[in-house]
């Protein structure tokens, strides 16, 4: 990720006290800078995944998801989400009361109703609704 990307993500992720990050794989750099800036984050994976001391981590799966993870975030974000989790990220965004942004992969388009911002290098889709 490039560093002006990066710092675009933090920055507008980082107007939430508390997140959740879907799907963090091996790349923890977004949860980690956000967590340096202040945000509660929590991050989660189908797998065990190794994360910075700073960033929370529970095993999760969001198409059959715990409630509880979620439940005190008011951000719920994904970076490169496969289309076929919009939806199911999208259900737990709104159980929580939560926002729900994300990044796609390359030509990937939104199965939610989104508007888009245009951050360097990247498009963040935002859930609507």
């Amino acid at each position: 990720m490039i560093p002006e990307t990066l710092e675009a993500l933090v920055a507008r992720f980082a107007e939430f006290d508390a997140a959740v990050e879907v799907g963090v794989g091996r790349r923890p750099v977004v949860a980690d800078a956000l967590a340096d800036a202040g945000t509660d984050v929590t991050a989660t994976d189908r797998r065990i995944q190794s994360v910075p001391d700073t960033v929370r981590f529970v095993v999760d799966d969001v198409t059959d998801p715990d409630p509880s993870v979620y439940a005190d975030a008011d951000l719920i974000y994904a970076l490169n989400l496969p289309p076929e989790l919009h939806d199911p990220t999208l259900a737990v965004a709104r159980e929580a009361g939560a926002a729900f942004m994300f990044t796609t992969l390359g030509t990937d388009q939104p199965l939610v109703p989104v508007h888009r911002e245009t951050l360097p290098a990247e498009t963040l889709f935002v859930a609507r609704g």
